[in-house]
């Protein structure tokens, strides 16, 4: 069976293509920590030419505590990814928990996750879907 390619703008994934890394922060916790932590992946990554996806939620609506820290929310966050992007060049991946959520952060980001556990809301595949975004289904 042939092999799926996914662009990722100039970034191929597929599993018989060289590893990419996705990687960055659980949640985003400030614009300043987000801004060194992509800054020392991109420095690594460029450094053995590894491709590189920096990863980061802006709203972490799954958390184990109420009282726990969600994030920024949607329009900081997409500030932040808009910041990182044109500083650092790079592809972004986040997820998206709620159908309106969908477009705004399409419009911004390079690839939206679908969690898992929110697979089978249809609502929200839907919208997502009819973005034409790339769609990474977390498992």
């Amino acid at each position: 069976m042939k092999q799926k390619v996914v662009s990722i703008g100039d970034i191929n994934v597929a599993n018989d293509l060289p590893f990419v890394l996705f990687g960055g922060m659980n949640v985003l916790e400030s614009r300043d920590l987000a801004m060194r932590i992509c800054e020392h992946y991109v420095t690594v990554t460029q450094k053995l030419g590894i491709p590189y996806v920096f990863k980061a939620s802006f709203d972490k609506a799954n958390r184990s505590s109420i009282h726990s820290y969600r994030g920024p929310g949607l329009e900081e966050g997409m500030k932040i990814f808009q910041e990182l992007k044109q500083t650092f060049g790079v592809k972004i991946i986040t997820d998206v928990h709620e159908p309106s959520q969908a477009q705004p952060v399409a419009d911004v980001v390079d690839v939206i996750q679908l969690p898992a556990f929110l697979a089978r809301q249809t609502d929200l595949v839907e919208a997502m879907a009819k973005t034409g975004a790339v769609i990474n289904v977390k498992n």
